[in-house]
């Protein structure tokens, strides 16, 4: 007897290399754009990210769940700390121009990164609640999959489809690149909050980037 790819658990593998990249990202960038040590975030997220992946191992998915929302916690306050410290860094000129459009790009790919996580983590309750539920498990997203016919769904390859941290990664990604959602609108109050500060966030970014390079032209 086969098993539906909607049955079958969503591989992590994608998100712990997601919260890796996030990691080494901060260890990359200027001692001036970093709160505290350098080594602190990457010691936080190894240590809790063990036992989030043993709760997971061993099905105790809410500690798993608590876990996951705390590393996704410390890794957004160290993304908008580093954001901060941008800020101040640019009128004082500390760094050299390329240095400076270096640690921008690495601060807007980590905020792709953390919002990401942050939409897979929650989104219809978690991962594992997307597992056990019907159909698509997303209550927070209108996926474009969702939005096909039933009768019509296998012939677009969607009537075994559940959204993975991919399809959350692309929601970042274009959130960040548009500046607002683009292909799946939002619908719970939550998720808009969050969409509105990812977007703060990359507006932040865009605009100190842009007004330095003028400055410099």
């Amino acid at each position: 007897m086969t098993t539906n790819q909607i049955d079958r658990p969503e591989p992590r593998w994608q998100v712990i290399l997601a919260l890796l990249a996030v990691t080494g990202i901060h260890m990359g960038l200027p001692g001036e754009l970093v709160v505290g040590p350098g080594w602190l975030l990457p010691a936080l997220v190894v240590l809790l990210l063990i036992p989030t992946a043993f709760a997971h191992q061993t099905g105790r998915h809410s500690l798993n769940h608590v876990l996951g929302i705390v590393i996704s916690a410390i890794i957004t306050f160290a993304l908008i700390g580093s954001v901060a410290l941008l800020v101040t860094t640019i009128p004082g000129r500390k760094e050299p121009p390329l240095a400076l459009l270096r640690s921008g790009g690495a601060l807007w790919l980590t905020n792709i990164l953390v919002f990401a996580l942050w939409y897979w983590r929650l989104d219809g309750g978690g991962p594992r609640k997307r597992e056990i539920e019907q159909e698509f498990g997303s209550r927070s997203f209108v996926f474009p999959q969702m939005q096909i016919e039933k009768t019509e769904r296998r012939n677009f390859g969607a009537d075994e489809w559940r959204p993975g941290f991919v399809d959350y990664l692309f929601v970042s990604f274009t959130t960040s690149a548009a500046f607002g959602p683009t292909d799946a609108p939002i619908l719970t109050r939550w998720a808009k909050l969050l969409t509105m500060t990812q977007v703060l966030i990359s507006l932040t970014i865009m605009v100190l980037l842009i007004s330095r390079a003028v400055g410099v032209l």
